[in-house]
């Protein structure tokens, strides 16, 4: 089996923003397509991960954007596993357009969870072994995103549309949320140039989420979503988010 996977993508309305180019989370979106294909031909696929009470999670994601796509564009993605670590299995993905240029590149961590328990099955205990490869053109590890006291705080409640088929709020949305903290004219202005986001825990139907962060003069923005109730806090996730001036 090659190690180095390619499927294309094609850009569509409901995955670009209101000035036509590539939604964030719709980059996400491909990439963990693209992932759970490469990995279902490499091992098992979700319903063969189902009967051994197994599940694919993302911890961590960095995405570095160097063209950020149009609607209707056509994207050439290529992915591959990297060297898996103590702890989880590293993904490499890149995104071409059509003449071969590179638009994005990024690097997430998976990590197999026991369904049951939604505990963390370290690689080599859940029968599953991938062999990977560092190529040396891969963006940089995720790396983890301390907690601090941010400025503006607001609120998210997980929607049922938000939801993935492992029953928690998808990994992809969680940039949706970062997205909607700012005015249109920010957008309009300004694109992503990189990201990291760090999920600490999953969200869960239902779960009221508040959204703790703030955005430096040179648009990074730093985020962490926690989860209080009345006896303590839990930070469920974290983020990172540089925006740069663009001209449309």
């Amino acid at each position: 089996m090659e190690i180095i996977y390619e499927k294309e993508y094609r850009l569509t309305d409901m995955q670009t923003d209101a000035f036509g180019r590539a939604k964030p989370s719709a980059l996400l979106s491909f990439a963990q397509d693209i992932a759970g294909a490469h990995a279902a031909r490499l091992s098992d696929n979700w319903e063969q991960l189902q009967e051994k009470h197994l599940f694919w999670a993302v911890t961590r994601h960095y995405l570095e954007v160097f063209s950020l796509p149009k609607v209707g564009q056509t994207i050439l993605l290529r992915t591959w596993p990297m060297v898996t670590t103590r702890v989880a299995y590293p993904r490499a993905v890149e995104g071409y357009g059509t003449d071969g240029t590179k638009l994005f590149r990024m690097v997430s961590l998976w990590v197999l969870m026991d369904t049951e328990k939604r505990s963390l099955v370290l690689p080599g205990r859940g029968g599953l072994r991938i062999d990977g490869c560092n190529r040396g053109c891969e963006a940089p590890l995720p790396v983890s995103l301390a907690p601090a006291a941010y400025e503006s705080i607001a609120s998210r409640t997980v929607q049922y549309s938000e939801l993935d088929r492992n029953g928690h709020m998808n990994n992809t949305r969680y940039l949706d949320w970062i997205n909607d903290l700012l005015p249109l004219h920010f957008h309009k202005t300004h694109e992503i140039q990189s990201c990291t986001v760090c999920y600490l825990q999953e969200l869960l139907p239902g779960d009221a989420c508040s959204l703790r962060w703030q955005m430096d003069e040179t648009g990074l923005l730093r985020l962490d979503g926690v989860l209080s109730d009345s006896t303590q806090e839990k930070r469920i996730f974290a983020a990172q988010v540089q925006f740069t001036d663009c001209v449309l």
